[in-house]
Order: C-alpha cells, then sequence, then structure tokens
C-alpha cells in the first residue's frame, strides 16, 4: 500500500507514538508485508526468528520489538507491540469508510456495463466495459474490474484477510488495506470469495475462469487462463502461473508457486509448490502416475498379507 505522499520517519513515528532509529527526514513512502515489500515501505516484524528476514528484505523501515542494528540506507521504528501498530498505520491511512447506497458515489462503471439489482459497489471501485455483474454480488471498497468481466450471483470480492494474532485475550485480526484485481476477460461463478489483500493486491489474470463456491486468500496471485474448478480453497499469498487447471476439491496451503500449465486433480491437497508443465494428484499432491502406481501398490497389500500368511 502506497501513501498519497511521502512521509517522514519522524512523522511516522508521531502516529504511532514510538521511538526511531535514523533521519527523521528518512522518506517513507508506503507499508507492505514482506513479500511485496519495495524501498520506501515499513514492514513490521516481532519474532526474532524473522529478524534477519525482514531487516535484509527491499523494505526501507522496519516495524521491530527491539532496537538491533540498523543495516545501511534503513530505518527502524522501535514499538514494544508491532502488530498493533501496523494496525494503527494501516487505519490512519487506510480506514474503514461506511455506505449508506448500494452503488457508491465514488465508483467508477464502464460503457455498456450491467449491474443487476441488490448489487453492493463500495467507494472507489473502478468497473470496466462490457460487464455484467449479476444480483446480490458484493464488491468492497477499491476493487478494480477490468472489461468484458462476468460475476455470478452471491460472489463477494474484498472480504477481509484470514490472518490473525493469538493473544492471551484472544485473537486480534491484521487489518486488510489492500484492494481485489480482477483482469480482462475474466468470468467468476457464483458464490465464490477472493479476500483483499492485507496490504497488497489479490489478482485474478486475464482470461482466467472460476467455477461456483471457490475461497481465494488474500493476496494471492492467479495468471492469466488459468481454470478453477468449484469447491477449491486457496489460502493466501499463493502465486499461480499462467494457464493452470484445478480441479473441484483442491486445497492449496499458503505461500507456495503453482508452476505454469501445471494440472491438479480433484481433491488434492497441495502443500509444496509444484512445478509447471505437470499433472499432480493426492495429498500431500504429487506426481499424477507416481501416486497411481502408490494406490494400486496399497491394494495389493491384502493379496500380499494373505500371502504371507499361507506361507507360514
Amino acid at each position: 500500500m502506497k501513501f498519497s505522499k511521502p512521509h517522514t520517519l519522524k512523522e511516522i513515528a508521531s502516529i504511532i507514538k514510538c521511538d526511531y532509529v535514523g533521519e527523521e527526514t528518512f522518506p517513507v513512502l508506503g507499508m507492505n508485508e514482506i513479500h511485496v515489500v519495495e524501498p520506501g515501505d515499513i514492514v513490521f516484524v516481532d519474532h526474532p526468528k524473522y529478524y534477519d528476514k525482514a531487516l535484509q528484505s527491499a523494505a526501507t523501515i522496519i516495524l521491530i520489538n527491539k532496537e538491533v542494528e540498523c543495516p545501511k540506507g534503513k530505518a527502524l521504528l522501535i514499538s514494544d507491540d508491532p502488530f498493533r501498530d501496523f494496525n494503527k498505520l494501516t487505519q490512519h491511512f487506510k480506514p474503514f469508510q461506511a455506505s449508506d447506497i448500494a452503488i457508491s458515489k465514488t465508483a467508477k462503471v464502464g460503457k455498456n456495463t450491467v449491474i443487476q439489482p441488490n448489487c453492493f459497489i463500495g467507494n472507489n471501485v473502478i468497473i470496466g466495459d462490457n460487464c455484467v455483474i449479476h444480483s446480490n454480488v458484493s464488491i468492497y471498497d477499491d476493487a478494480v474490474i477490468g472489461d468484458n468481466v462476468t460475476i455470478h450471483s452471491g460472489t463477494v470480492l474484498g472480504a477481509n484477510a484470514f490472518y490473525y494474532k493469538k493473544r492471551p485475550t484472544g485473537f486480534d485480526r491484521l487489518l486488510s488495506g489492500g484492494r481485489v484485481i480482477i483482469q480482462d476477460n475474466v468470468d467468476i461463478g457464483a458464490s465464490c470469495t477472493i479476500d483483499k489483500g492485507v496490504t497488497g493486491d489479490t489478482t485474478i489474470g486475464e482470461g482466467s475462469k472460476l467455477d461456483n463456491l471457490i475461497q481465494i486468500g488474500h493476496d494471492t496471485v492467479i495468471g492469466k487462463k488459468c481454470l478453477i474448478a468449484s469447491q477449491v480453497g486457496i489460502a493466501g499469498c499463493v502465486v499461480i502461473e499462467d494457464e493452470v487447471t484445478i480441479w473441484g476439491q483442491v486445497g492449496i496451503t499458503s505461500g507456495i508457486t503453482i508452476g505454469s500449465k501445471a494440472v491438479i486433480s480433484a481433491q488434492s491437497g497441495v502443500s509444496k509448490s509444484l512445478e509447471g508443465n505437470n499433472s499432480y494428484f493426492g495429498t500431500p499432491a504429487d506426481d499424477f502416475r507416481s501416486k497411481y502406481k502408490e494406490i494400486a501398490s496399497i491394494k495389493k497389500i491384502p493379496e500380499i498379507l494373505e500371502q504371507l500368511k499361507n506361507k507360514s
């Protein structure tokens, strides 16, 4: 998430009332999660296990819960609770804006686009030309929809990321200030849910087609011309490259990459990154042919046991 204008380190520190290490005029341009940070961004870290990853990332401002040696060319914000203060910054720069009308006055809708009754279109939403948005679709603030997009009834674009920190009193939610971006020529089926990014964008690439009842987590990026069948669940921060096919009831864990033109068979569980140009099946998902050989071998176990019993 980029700020509307540059800020200084001192200004950011004053918002969250924390100490800092670095020049008070050090430029701060935005805030992001570690997988999408760029120079000028704030990233937060609150566990020693991840200190080095945050300090050596592309981010140039690190919101951290311990004063450590600051890498050259970077700055620190020292907080007793970086998670809480990252949320404070999201609230400051991207506060929730209530709406009292079905289609926000700040939304932009393109030529020949049809929005059926009972839809909700939030603040600053952009919808391109020649789209059809069927009834009971909710498109939350700041979403960007390309041209020639069809979205079927009951779909929700832009719900919060499923991202929590466990506290003694319960779970604290990491606030979501990102967007959903749907590129041109995408079809989205009924009752799909596509969560907004925490600070970045959840993106569905040009020409991809989604069936009904699909969940896509925060900051996930789906490439061009992908096919995703019903009841697929994709966690946050996943990268699915171009022309991937995912059949029904596949579950995909967070933070992995599926290579281009991969095919994942129904009811598979994907727990690690998979190379492209290959077919996969099973839980954990593995090479299609190898997995079926394993299943064939398992079926022979009773026969083998019976043979062993007879020999004894």
